[in-house]
C-alpha cells in the first residue's frame, strides 16, 4: 500500500482545502510532519484513515470530524489517492453533516457519501481517466477493506502507529497478536484444515460409534436369544473391546446352544413314546367303556318298553278303525259341501230380495202371482219385470242428445257475453286515449323546440371552454413564472454579491502581491544563490511578506474565479430576463382574472355545457316520440271502429242463443218427469234392471243347490252301510285327518323298530361280554394320558426353543462375523483422523508443544518478524538487545508458541518484553513494527506495507538513541518504503530535510511543504 496524494476540507482543525503530496514529501524515504501542539499533526493521520474506513483511530472516534472554522457552504471532505494491491484507487468520502438549504433559510442534514474510482488507461472515451467503481458506501467500505486485508484497529496498529498504541503489538497477549497476524499472512487456510479435521474426526467418529452401537446390538439380541442360563455379555465383554471379544463370546452361546439343543431332542424322543403307550391304554378302557355303557342302556330300555305294551295294542286298533271310515271320507265331504253350497245360495237369495223392497217394479203381463211357491215360475216373472225395465233405458237415448245439444248452447253464450264484453272494453279503452292525445302531442313539440334551443347553446359553449382553458393554462404559467423571477431574481443577487467579492479579492491580490515583490524574490534565494537584484550571494536579511505571500499563481487563480463568478451572473441575468418575457406573455393571454377564478368560471361552463349537450343529444329521440304518438292515434281510431261492429254481431248471436236454450230445456224436462237429467235417470233404471237380475240368478242358483244336497244324502247313506258302520254320523266319527293317522302310523312303527333294537344290542355278544366284565376306571386312564401329553409338550417346546435358539445364535453370529470385517476400515482410517485432527489441534501427546496448526504457522511467522525486527533493534539498541519468538506452553486458555522475549546482551539473559524502559519500548516497539512490514511484504499473500506512519514517541530517546533510529529509518529506502514522523521533537527538524508543516491559526490551520522555505 503507498498514498499518492491527500486532500481535506472543512477537517478537523482544517477550515478550507489543504493538500498533501506524499509523492514528493515521501520521496527521500524519510519525511516528517511538524506542527505546534494542537495544530492539528495527527489529524492528517486521521483523515488517511477515515479516508479507508470512513472512521478515525479509535483515541479520537468520538470527536467530530467536521471543521468548526470552516463556512457552513463549505462541505467536509476527504480525498485519498493510493495504490492498493496494483491498483491506482481514489477514495472521496463526506461524513453525515449540516449544510445550508438550496433555498430558504436554515439548514438540512446531508447523507455520508462515499466514491470509489479507478484509474484506468481508457475510460471507454480512447483516453486514461479515473473510472468509478462504486458510489455505495456500504460496498465500497467493503471492496476497500478487502484490498487492504486489514480491519481499521489492525492498519492503526501497523500502519500508522498513533499517539498511545505504538507499543501495543509489542504488549498484546497471544490471542490479540494472533488476531493481527492472521489478517496479515493469511493463515486462516490453515484454520480451515483444523476444522476439516475436525470435522472429519467426527463424522468418523459417528460411523465408529455407529458400527460399534450395532455390534452392541447385535451381542444384546444374541444375549437375549441365548436366555438367562447363557454366559453373560459384560463378563466376557468389557467396555470399548473389539469385535473380536464379540465373536468369541457369541461363538460360546453358539457351543452351549447346540448341547442344549441336542438334550432337548432326546428328551422330546422319550416324551414321544410314552404319550402313544398312553394314548392306546386310553383307546382301549374307552372302548370297553362305551360297551358296558350301552349293554346298561338296553336292559333299561326294555323295561320301559314292557310298560308301554298296553297302549301299543289300543294305538293299534284305532288306527285299523279310522282306516275302514276313510273309505266314507270323500262321500262324506261331498254331503257336506252341498249343504254348505245351499245355505250361501239361500243367503244370496235373501239379499237380493231385500235390494229389490220398496222398489217401482214394472207389472208383468201373464206373470203368475208374487207369492207362488214355484222356484221357476218366480224366476220367470222376474226376468219379465227387467226385460221391460231394460226398453224404458232404450228411450232415454234421445233426451241424452237433447242435454248435449243444451249444454253446447249454454257454453257457447257464454262465450259471446265474454267477447261482447271485451269489445266494448276494447271501445272505451280507445275513447280514453284519444281523449288525452292532443295534450301529450303539444308537450312534445314544446320540448322539441327547447332540444333545438339547447343544440344552439352547446356550439356557444364550446367556444367559451377553450377559451378559458386557454387564459387558464397562461395564468397557471403566469403564476410559475412570478415564484420562478422571484428565486432567480435572489439568486442574481447572491451572484452579483460574489462576483463583487471575487473581483475585490483579485484587486486585493494584485495590490498585495505589487507590494510584496522583495518577499516573493527573497523565497527564490538559495544558499550560494546570486540575488538577481543585486548579485550578492549572501543573503544575511531576506525580506518576508506581511500576512503571507502572494504567488502570481495566486493571482491568476483569483483572476479565475472572478471571471467564473462574472460568467454565472450574466448567465443568471439573461435567464432572468427570458422568464420576464414569458411572464408578460403568460399574463396578456390570461388577463387581470387569477388562476382560481378562472378555473371556476371553467367549471360553471362545463357543467352549462353537459347540461346544453344532455338537452340537445334528446333532440332525435323526440322526434321519433312524436312519430310514435301520431302512429298510435290511428291505430287507436282504427281499433275504436272495429269494435263498435263486433258489438253489433254478438248482441244478435247472444239473442238467438237465449231462445234455443229455453227450447232444448222445456223438451228434457218433459222426458226425464223429476230427475235431474237423461243420464241420473238412465243410471237409476240400469241399477234397477241389474238388481232385479240378480234375483234371478239367485233364485235359480237356490233350486240347484238343494237338488245337490238331497242326492249326495242318499250317496253318503249307502257308502256308510258298505263300510260297516250303521251311519254317515257313525262312519265321521271315527275318521281321524291323514295327519293324525300318519303320526299314530308313525309312532306304533317307531315303537316296534326300538323292541327290535333292544333285543339285538341284549343279545350283541360283544356287550354281553363287556356286561361279565368289570367296571373301568376311565378317570385314572385319562389322568396317565394327560399327564403324558404335559410331557409331551413340555419336551417339544423346549426343543422347538433349543433349535430356535441355536438358529437365532448362528444368524446373529454371521452378522456379527460381517459387520467386523465391515468395521475394520473403518475403524482404520477413524484412529488415523483421530491422530491428524488432535495433532493439529494441539491435544495430542504427539504435539510436545500443544500448539494447533494455525497457531504453529503463526509462531513460524512471528519468528520470522523477530528476525527481521532484531536487526533493527540491535542497531537502534546499540548492540545490546535482540528479539527472540519463544515456543514455550502459554498457562490457561492463551496460545501457545506465540510470545516474544528481549535478550539483553549484557547479560546474557532473556526477558519479558514488559521490562523494557519507555524509550527502549519505543525503538523494540519500532523496530517489530517495521519487521511485520518486511515479512508482509516478503509473503507473497499479505499485503504490502509501503508507507508507514510513526505518531509521537521520540521524546523518550535520547540523542544517541534517535541518532541511531534514525539511521535504521533512513535505511528504509533500501527497501522502497516511506516513514512519517509526526513529532514535535526539535532535533529531529534538522535531522529529517522532508517536512511537511502544520500552522495554527485563529481560523483554521493549514498544510504547507517546510522543505520550500529557507530554513
Amino acid at each position: 500500500m503507498r498514498l499518492h496524494q491527500l486532500a481535506v476540507t472543512a477537517f478537523g482543525p482544517f477550515a478550507g482545502t489543504e493538500r498533501v503530496d506524499f509523492d514528493d514529501l515521501a520521496s527521500a524515504g524519510l519525511f516528517l510532519l511538524r506542527g505546534a501542539t494542537g495544530a492539528g499533526k495527527s489529524s492528517v493521520l486521521d483523515a488517511v484513515c477515515y479516508a479507508l474506513y470512513g472512521e478515525v483511530p479509535g483515541a479520537r472516534r468520538g470527536n467530530p470530524l467536521r471543521s468548526d472554522h470552516a463556512e457552513p457552504a463549505v462541505l467536509t471532505e476527504v480525498e485519498l489517492e493510493l495504490t492498493l494491491g496494483g491498483q491506482r484507487l481514489r477514495i472521496v468520502r463526506r461524513p453525515e453533516q449540516q449544510r445550508p438549504k438550496l433555498r430558504g433559510s436554515g439548514t438540512t442534514t446531508a447523507k455520508p457519501e462515499t466514491l470509489l474510482s479507478e484509474w484506468a488507461d481508457d475510460t471507454g472515451a480512447g483516453e486514461p481517466g479515473w473510472r468509478a467503481l462504486s458510489k455505495s458506501h456500504q460496498e465500497a467500505g467493503e471492496q476497500i477493506h478487502r484490498l487492504v486485508g486489514m480491519s481499521r484497529e489492525q492498519f492503526c496498529q501497523v500502519v500508522l502507529l498513533p499517539q498511545g498504541d505504538f507499543a501495543r503489538f509489542l504488549r498484546a497477549d497471544t490471542t490479540e497478536r494472533a488476531k493481527l497476524l492472521r489478517q496479515l499472512f493469511d493463515t486462516g487456510r490453515f484454520e480451515q484444515v483444523e476444522r476439516w479435521l475436525t470435522e472429519q474426526r467426527l463424522r468418523h467418529e459417528g460411523a465408529v460409534k455407529d458400527g460399534r452401537q450395532r455390534l452392541h446390538s447385535l451381542a444384546t439380541r444374541a444375549e437375549e436369544a441365548a436366555g438367562a442360563a447363557a454366559e453373560p455379555l459384560a463378563d466376557w465383554v468389557p467396555e470399548g473391546a473389539g469385535a473380536e471379544e464379540f465373536l468369541g463370546w457369541a461363538a460360546i452361546l453358539r457351543t452351549d446352544a447346540a448341547e442344549r439343543a441336542a438334550v432337548a431332542a432326546a428328551a422330546l424322543a422319550a416324551a414321544e413314546t410314552a404319550h402313544g403307550a398312553a394314548q392306546q391304554a386310553l383307546q382301549r378302557a374307552g372302548e370297553l367303556a362305551d360297551r358296558q355303557d350301552r349293554h346298561r342302556a338296553a336292559v333299561l330300555d326294555a323295561a320301559r318298553l314292557a310298560g308301554t305294551a298296553e297302549q301299543y295294542h289300543r294305538d293299534r286298533d284305532r288306527l285299523a278303525t279310522a282306516q275302514q271310515a276313510a273309505t266314507v271320507e270323500p262321500v262324506l265331504r261331498h254331503r257336506a259341501a252341498a249343504a254348505t253350497d245351499l245355505a250361501a245360495a239361500e243367503q244370496a237369495e235373501r239379499r237380493t230380495r231385500a235390494a229389490l223392497a220398496g222398489a217401482a217394479l214394472p207389472e208383468p203381463g201373464d206373470a203368475s202371482p208374487a207369492d207362488s211357491a214355484d222356484t221357476d215360475t218366480d224366476a220367470d216373472r222376474l226376468a219379465e219385470q227387467e226385460r221391460r225395465l231394460r226398453a224404458e233405458l232404450g228411450r232415454l237415448d234421445a233426451a241424452r242428445a237433447d242435454e248435449r245439444r243444451l249444454a253446447q248452447a249454454v257454453r257457447e253464450r257464454e262465450q259471446v257475453g265474454h267477447e261482447l264484453a271485451r269489445a266494448e272494453e276494447l271501445a272505451d279503452e280507445a275513447a280514453d286515449w284519444l281523449v288525452d292525445f292532443d295534450g301529450r302531442f303539444k308537450a312534445l313539440q314544446e320540448r322539441q323546440a327547447e332540444a333545438h334551443a339547447a343544440e344552439t347553446r352547446v356550439e356557444q359553449l364550446d367556444a367559451r371552454r377553450t377559451e378559458l382553458r386557454d387564459r387558464l393554462g397562461a395564468a397557471v404559467e403566469r403564476d410559475g413564472l412570478r415564484g420562478r423571477i422571484a428565486t432567480a431574481e435572489r439568486e442574481l443577487t447572491e451572484l452579483r454579491t460574489a462576483a463583487a467579492d471575487a473581483r475585490e479579492l483579485g484587486l486585493d491580490l494584485r495590490e498585495r502581491r505589487l507590494a510584496g515583490m522583495a518577499a516573493e524574490l527573497a523565497a527564490q534565494l538559495g544558499r550560494g544563490t546570486p540575488c538577481r537584484v543585486c548579485g550578492s550571494a549572501e543573503h544575511p536579511a531576506p525580506a518576508r511578506a506581511a500576512g503571507g505571500l502572494v504567488r502570481a499563481e495566486d493571482e491568476e487563480r483569483a483572476h479565475a474565479a472572478q471571471l467564473r463568478a462574472e460568467h454565472r451572473r450574466d448567465g443568471a441575468e439573461q435567464a432572468l430576463l427570458q422568464l420576464r418575457v414569458g411572464e408578460a406573455r403568460a399574463a396578456g393571454t390570461a388577463g387581470d382574472r387569477s388562476a382560481a377564478e378562472l378555473r371556476t368560471a371553467l367549471a360553471e361552463a362545463d357543467r352549462q355545457h353537459r347540461e346544453a349537450l344532455g338537452s340537445a343529444d334528446s333532440l332525435g329521440q323526440l322526434g321519433r316520440q312524436i312519430d310514435q304518438l301520431t302512429a298510435e292515434q290511428a291505430a287507436r281510431q282504427a281499433h275504436q271502429q272495429d269494435a263498435a261492429q263486433r258489438t253489433a254481431v254478438l248482441t244478435t248471436r247472444l239473442t238467438a242463443l237465449t231462445a234455443q236454450q229455453q227450447e232444448l230445456a222445456d223438451r228434457i224436462a218433459a222426458v226425464l218427469g223429476g230427475a235431474p237429467s237423461a243420464a241420473a235417470r238412465a243410471a237409476e233404471l240400469g241399477a234397477l234392471a241389474d238388481a232385479v237380475a240378480a234375483a234371478v240368478a239367485a233364485t235359480r242358483a237356490r233350486g240347484e243347490a238343494a237338488a245337490r244336497l238331497a242326492a249326495a244324502e242318499r250317496e253318503s247313506a249307502e257308502v256308510s252301510r258298505s263300510a260297516g258302520f250303521g251311519s254317515p254320523a257313525e262312519a265321521g266319527a271315527a275318521l281321524l285327518p291323514a295327519a293324525d293317522r300318519a303320526a299314530l302310523q308313525h309312532r306304533l312303527d317307531g315303537a316296534r323298530a326300538e323292541r327290535e333294537a333292544v333285543e339285538g344290542r341284549l343279545g350283541a355278544p360283544e356287550l354281553v361280554d363287556a356286561a361279565a366284565r368289570p367296571a373301568v376306571d376311565l378317570t385314572a386312564v385319562q389322568q396317565a394320558y394327560r399327564w403324558a401329553t404335559d410331557r409331551l409338550r413340555e419336551a417339544s417346546a423346549a426343543d422347538s426353543t433349543a433349535r430356535q435358539r441355536a438358529g437365532s445364535l448362528a444368524r446373529l453370529g454371521r452378522q456379527l462375523a460381517e459387520l467386523a470385517v465391515a468395521l475394520g476400515p473403518e475403524l482404520e482410517q477413524y484412529e488415523r483422523i483421530k491422530r491428524l485432527a488432535e495433532l493439529a489441534a494441539g491435544s495430542s501427546s504427539e504435539n510436545a508443544l500443544r500448539m494447533r496448526l494455525e497457531s504453529y504457522v503463526l509462531a513460524a511467522r512471528l519468528e520470522q518478524v523477530a528476525a527481521a525486527a532484531s536487526g533493527r533493534l540491535v542497531r537502534m539498541s546499540g548492540g545490546r538487545y535482540t528479539l527472540v519468538h519463544s515456543d514455550g506452553r502459554a498457562s490457561g486458555n492463551r496460545r501457545s508458541g506465540l510470545a516474544l522475549r528481549v535478550v539483553d546482551a549484557w547479560t546474557g539473559l532473556d526477558r519479558d518484553t514488559a521490562t523494557l524502559s519507555g524509550g527502549e519500548s519505543f525503538f523494540a516497539s519500532l523496530a517489530l513494527a517495521l519487521g511485520l512490514a518486511d515479512v508482509v511484504t516478503d509473503e507473497s499473500g499479505g499485503m504490502p506495507l509501503d508507507t508507514l506512519f510513526i505518531d509521537e514517541g521520540f521524546g523518550s530517546l535520547d540523542e544517541q538513541a534517535l541518532e541511531e533510529v534514525l539511521d535504521v529509518l533512513d535505511g528504509l529506502r533500501e527497501r522502497d518504503r516511506a516513514v512519517g514522523i509526526v513529532s514535535h521533537v526539535a532535533d529531529l527538524r534538522s535531522r529529517v530535510p522532508a517536512q511537511l508543516l502544520v500552522h495554527k491559526g485563529r481560523h483554521g490551520s493549514t498544510l504547507r511543504l517546510a522543505d520550500r522555505e529557507h530554513h
